[in-house]
């Protein structure tokens, strides 16, 4: 799928891997929906780069966890733009917990992970099917994480919620074959305002990979282009992590 001028909406597209992707799209020739529930001055800040450098593109509130706002927004996008050829479900949360404190992980922090991280990339596929089954072609990136392949991370609940997003793609991508691929990407650690606060970690995991660097937003955002582009491939799990898990 050539990116020139299809319409695609990045959930959580104002900030970090969101951000870089929504900017890596546009030079790519995409019209973006850059999707926020929060950063708005995030996702409008996003929107003017893309405009300053020609390309255009809106910025669309919505909580891809509450399924009216999500088939308003999409309603909403393709008014604006005729209709909707890819989606980039990249809307997450996570909360930090230790891994073994299983009393902190309560009913209130698995809802919400799994409401956002799960249901919520379920909710804007759903919403987002029809235009691309109208169109007879489309495509879904879902932003996995290692942390879903390993079982460790920030919390116990987001890792479960990742590996849950994993799954979710290969069933998706069995629903809505052949017309709409779906695949996963799925970062390892990567430098965004994820890690603030906690730099020296960061700085002391990169001599441990594989590449002795930690991602940077741009590079996931060339794969989940790439994954958009590529005609020949869903149900993938695709792991760009500079050999962490190797």
């Amino acid at each position: 799928m050539d990116l020139m001028n299809k319409v695609v909406l990045v959930t959580g597209g104002g900030t970090g891997i969101g951000r870089a992707t929504s900017l890596t799209l546009a030079k790519r020739g995409a019209i973006v929906a850059v999707n926020f529930s929060r950063s708005r001055e995030a996702a409008e800040e996003t929107v003017e780069l893309i405009r300053r450098d020609g390309g255009q593109a809106m910025a669309i509130q919505a909580d891809v966890s509450k399924d009216s706002e999500v088939r308003t927004m999409i309603s909403q996008i393709a008014q604006q733009f005729g209709t909707l050829d890819g989606l980039v479900n990249n809307a997450s949360i996570t909360r930090h917990i230790p891994l073994d404190d299983l009393e902190l992980a309560t009913d209130e922090v698995w809802n919400e992970l799994m409401d956002v991280n799960v249901k919520g990339m379920f909710n804007c596929a759903r919403a987002a099917a029809p235009y691309m089954k109208a169109a007879r072609q489309g495509a879904i990136v879902n932003l996995g994480s290692i942390a879903g392949q390993t079982g460790s991370g920030s919390s116990l609940p987001y890792a479960v919620s990742k590996a849950a997003v994993h799954g979710l793609t290969k069933s998706l991508a069995r629903a809505l074959a052949p017309h709409i691929r779906v695949n996963c990407v799925v970062p390892g650690a990567v430098a965004t305002r994820w890690w603030a606060g906690k730099e020296d970690q960061m700085h002391l995991l990169a001599p441990q990979l594989l590449l002795k660097q930690i991602s940077q937003p741009e590079d996931i955002a060339q794969l989940i282009c790439a994954a958009l582009e590529q005609e020949a491939m869903t149900g993938q799990i695709i792991t760009v992590d500079s050999g962490q898990t190797l």
